[in-house]
């Protein structure tokens, strides 16, 4: 059987299939064993309804008190019942399942397996399994892998296909070299497949889990040295002199730049006009000032005659960028016209914007993807930077370059990762830290709290909200099923819009909306046409909205430190005070501790190094910082060990054989030259 082959040569799967298969990134059987589950379903014995308590996910064994009721918000189906185990009771509810009503019979036991949530003064089990008893007791003691869906894919459909794959022994050979796997005390290849996808105990899926982690770093790390080697032999081949416009910019500011800031700016005005090519990130908290740094460096690039082009993750935020620089522009009368390039663009205006930026009159371009599309060709490109790099693949932020002959790279990153970290994943670049906030920025004051003070934390986002301010509503990812994300959300508002005056516009912003939805949602907010918004975290990476003042994330302890401190990032962006409500559904020691680092400090890598410490090997699958350097399975906090022997191991390697040509090296060159044609940019960095 060959890796490289197609879906339909494994038996039941069709076309149908192949195409669902294909929107979840899977075309191949190596991205069929390479597509590891989010986490997986562990079959422990039912509680008592006594004893549980918010947040924990369990199973309870009793019997309906009654048939199912369902009722109908805004298109969304709500069905709720109470269950029995003959001492307690405990309310259910399930999202868009009305159909249950007729299959579930009151009287007949059942076991009901999900998620409790505090509802007021009841607790509920929200969108739990049901299995018959004898169902259950077949399942007690195993550990079933749940995968990320799409619509009309189940965990089974995947686990089925991969059962068929492995079932070939012979299929998978180990490529990493066995002195590696025998100095870091690694597990062989195939055993970490079969034991990541159908693990038989805790330990075994450790020991898969550590190898396909370090496989994961090796094979990122051994591309960046690749561009590192690039970068170190490349000279500068534009003519970048010094010149007043920058220091101009800087005297019209309505603020002088942080000490920090002008370090940064030092250092990039000296590497613009010195004799080899730049490649710097520059790190810093969100509100750091890290933009208007980066905005000084495209002002000397366009008045030396040449090109800049800055990549956003986001329309909006692209949009905000392009808005804040004209603005700086037309304020100082600078000729130098700069154009917006986003995939929401009609063609007419893509191509108006193709024919300034290959014309060489947009000195400066300001987009999202849409500026490494084929049809955009660059007159003069000098000056590439790419803001919330995390969000960009390593050959995305390659492709950007190769539009021009190697161009300068500014790197901007808001990501909190302790400098022994950022040294090994951005090995490629030099490193600039902006250490300091503005003097006009007030520090968010911090709270923990249980679920017990949500009604005071909802009274206090209306005094806000009436004194002409704005908040967000943070909720997670539901683990359970990626399709309730969107109507757990939804759920939530409609709660919140019961809870606040009718007078405030709340809406919903989630994952599953298309980009253009999004858009929309965050210029609303922008323009305090919402007052309210609830939110997956697809707002990390956002929009900067001074106006608003108050964030409430709901479930903090599912979230990694770093994430959350980022999160909070969205509120202190103005002149106000500005606040945010961590709630836990869990009141352990352990957790109220961790949280409590976030009220203590607002400094991003004092705590991402807390976090570093703080995290071991029980959270593996737990909290995780969503969307971070987006490894499969790889979290540079908890795997911070495995980082560093993964960062040894490529330095070893190369330094004794830095082609790969050895003997016992040519599996290894072979699959990592197979995974630079198949990743095409897919890890992030």
């Amino acid at each position: 059987m060959d890796l490289n082959a197609s879906l339909d040569t494994l038996k039941g799967i069709g076309s149908k299939t192949c195409a669902l298969f294909e929107k979840a990134g899977i075309s191949t059987l190596e991205e069929l064993i390479g597509y590891y589950p989010r986490t997986y379903e562990r079959y422990e014995e039912p509680v008592a309804v006594a004893a549980v308590r918010e947040g924990d996910f369990v199973s309870v064994c009793g019997r309906l008190l009654g048939p199912l009721e369902t009722r109908y918000i805004r298109g969304l189906s709500i069905s709720t019942g109470i269950v029995s185990d003959g001492l307690e009771s405990l309310q259910l509810s399930w999202f868009n399942m009305p159909y249950l009503r007729n299959s579930l019979k009151s009287g007949v036991p059942y076991i009901f397996r999900g998620r409790i949530r505090a509802k007021g003064a009841r607790i509920t089990m929200e969108q739990p399994s049901v299995f018959r008893v004898e169902q259950y007791q077949g399942l007690l003691g195993t550990m079933v892998p749940v995968y990320t869906l799409v619509k009309g894919m189940t965990s089974q459909m995947i686990s089925k296909a991969v059962r068929q794959v492995l079932s070939d022994k012979q299929l998978l050979s180990d490529a990493l070299p066995e002195e590696i796997r025998a100095r870091y005390s690694l597990a062989e290849y195939n055993f970490s497949i079969e034991q990541i996808h159908f693990p038989r105990d805790e330990q075994s899926l450790q020991a898969a889990r550590r190898r396909l982690v370090f496989d994961e770093f090796f094979y990122f790390l051994l591309q960046l040295r690749g561009l590192k080697e690039v970068r170190e032999k490349a000279e500068n081949r534009f003519a970048i002199c010094e010149r007043p416009e920058p220091e101009q910019l800087l005297g019209s500011l309505p603020y002088k730049l942080t000490g920090a800031q002008q370090r940064v700016w030092r250092a990039i005005g000296q590497e613009l006009t010195g004799h080899s090519v730049m490649a710097r990130l520059i790190q810093g908290d969100v509100g750091s000032g890290k933009t208007i740094v980066s905005f000084l460096a495209m002002v000397q690039v366009a008045a030396n005659g040449l090109q800049s082009a800055l990549m956003a993750p986001t329309e909006v935020l692209a949009r905000q960028h392009f808005a804040a620089f004209t603005a700086l522009m037309e304020q100082n009368g600078f000729p130098f016209g700069a154009v917006l390039l986003t995939g929401s663009m009609t063609a007419k205006q893509k191509r108006e914007a193709y024919a300034l930026i290959e014309s060489g009159e947009a000195s400066v371009v300001i987009g999202t993807h849409a500026l490494i599309q084929e049809k955009v060709v660059y007159h003069s490109l000098a000056l590439v930077i790419t803001d919330e790099q995390h969000r960009f693949g390593v050959r995305q932020r390659e492709t950007l370059s190769q539009k021009g002959e190697l161009p300068h790279t500014i790197v901007m990153s808001a990501t909190p990762i302790p400098r022994t970290l950022a040294v090994i994943l951005y090995g490629d670049l030099d490193i600039s830290v902006i250490n300091e906030m503005p003097a006009n920025r007030l520090p968010i004051k911090n709270c923990v709290v249980n679920t017990g003070f949500r009604k005071k934390a909802y009274e206090f986002i209306r005094k806000e909200v009436e004194a002409g301010h704005q908040a967000y509503v943070i909720c997670p990812m539901v683990e359970e099923s990626e399709a309730i994300d969107a109507e757990n959300v939804i759920a939530y508002t409609e709660a919140l819009r019961g809870e606040l005056p009718l007078s405030f516009s709340i809406e919903y912003l989630h994952g599953k909306m298309k980009p253009r939805e999004k858009n929309e949602i965050m210029e609303r907010f922008l323009a305090n046409e919402i007052q309210v918004l609830v939110s997956t975290t697809v707002i990390e990476v956002g929009v900067n909205v001074p106006n608003a003042t108050v964030m409430l994330i709901e479930n903090s302890e599912r979230f990694g430190l770093a994430q959350l401190h980022q999160l909070r990032g969205r509120v202190g962006r103005g002149d106000a005070q500005s606040y945010c409500i961590f709630m836990h559904t869990n009141d352990g020691k352990q957790i109220r501790e961790r949280l409590d680092i976030l009220c203590k400090s607002n400094d991003g890598f004092e705590i991402a190094n807390r976090d570093m410490q703080l995290r071991g090997p029980g959270d593996l699958f737990g909290v995780r910082q969503s969307g971070l350097l987006d490894f499969a399975l790889a979290d540079i906090y908890t795997d911070a060990d495995t980082l560093q022997q993964a960062n040894e191991a490529v330095g070893t390697l190369l330094k004794e054989d830095p082609k790969l040509l050895a003997p016992g090296h040519q599996a290894l060159k072979k699959k990592y030259e197979r995974l630079l044609l198949r990743q095409n940019g897919q890890i992030s960095l």
